[in-house]
């Protein structure tokens, strides 16, 4: 099976998550620059108009692939749908919802579709819907996750399906994306060790608090109504799983987090914001250039990948 880079013509094989309110046009052209896939992130954003500004942003400040990633739930999803159509976006990345829907216009545009999924079933269903590849996202990703473990998915969702297959959640260095080349993935997804780069767009406060966490300092809330996410723990955490605890209304529910990321994003509302990040984020130790990051991952994959070859042919 060919590697992600030579399916999408990136330099390496990853994608850069599509982080609402963070992967902006121009830092998806930035990750793009930088060697990987960039993806313009919609979640956050209001109409299909304000998503092709978002395209434009990205091909003004870079020639190289890029991808949309659609959030399903979004209201606008439908209209940003035909956007991505119209302007022939490379590639589309789908969540939180089945896009099948969409995908026959998308592939008469020439775009190539990669669902995320939490589980095999899934995976199958849009592969027959006509998804060119897979996302399998692990419960080690930041922001709205699934319940089982890159480590249990990935595989089972190779042996499921005849596409290629990316893995995703809890990859941030060369051992991570080792293992997940190694249960069969073709390349990686990455989003939180991408939080701490030079270029993202985050509130200083929020990469001093991803640098400050340790492998614990994560937790998931809204379990309980059917939306797990996962945050960094502080005040607004504690309190809303207090409320979960409780039985509290999805009204009560929803106040205590509207709002939340934007002021952790923008305001740099660690407190009683919503830091969403994945469980690497004990991983984090320095701001770096995307670049660096990008490169770091693809040769310590190899190398580490190489090492264990090497190390079973000596005990054979």
């Amino acid at each position: 099976m060919n590697r992600l880079n030579q399916l999408l013509g990136t330099e390496f094989p990853i994608i850069q998550g599509g982080m609402a309110n963070i992967a902006t046009g121009e830092f998806a052209a930035a990750c793009s620059n930088a060697g990987a896939l960039g993806v313009i992130a919609s979640g956050s954003l209001r109409s299909g108009e304000e998503l092709r500004k978002q395209i434009e942003i990205c091909r003004s400040k870079t020639d190289r692939p890029f991808g949309v990633n659609l959030m399903l739930m979004n209201p606008s999803a439908p209209e940003m749908a035909q956007v991505i159509a119209q302007e022939r976006v490379p590639v589309v990345t789908t969540g939180a919802g089945n896009p099948a829907h969409y995908i026959p216009a998308w592939k008469e545009a020439g775009v190539k579709v990669f669902p995320v999924v939490a589980a095999s079933i899934l995976a199958r269903r849009l592969v027959q819907a006509g998804a060119d590849a897979i996302i399998a996202e692990g419960t080690e990703s930041g922001g709205h996750v699934g319940e089982m473990t890159t480590m249990a998915l990935v595989p089972q969702v190779v042996d499921a399906v005849n596409v290629p297959v990316i893995a995703a959640g809890g990859i941030a260095d060369g051992r991570q994306m080792a293992a997940a080349l190694a249960l069969g993935a073709c390349g990686v997804q990455v989003g939180t060790c991408l939080l701490v780069s030079q270029e993202c767009p985050i509130h200083e406060n929020y990469k001093v608090a991803l640098l400050k966490a340790k492998d614990s300092d994560t937790t998931v809330t809204g379990r309980s109504i059917g939306g797990p996410v996962r945050v960094l723990k502080n005040k607004m955490a504690r309190e809303y799983l207090a409320l979960e605890s409780r039985g509290a209304t999805l009204e009560e529910l929803e106040r205590c987090t509207l709002g939340g990321l934007r002021r952790a994003v923008f305001d740099g509302d660690v407190v009683t914001g919503s830091v969403m990040t994945g469980q690497v984020a004990g991983m984090l130790h320095e701001i770096r250039p995307l670049r660096e990051i990008f490169q770091e991952l693809y040769t310590q994959g190899l190398a580490v990948l190489g090492a264990t070859r090497d190390a079973w042919e000596e005990q054979a």
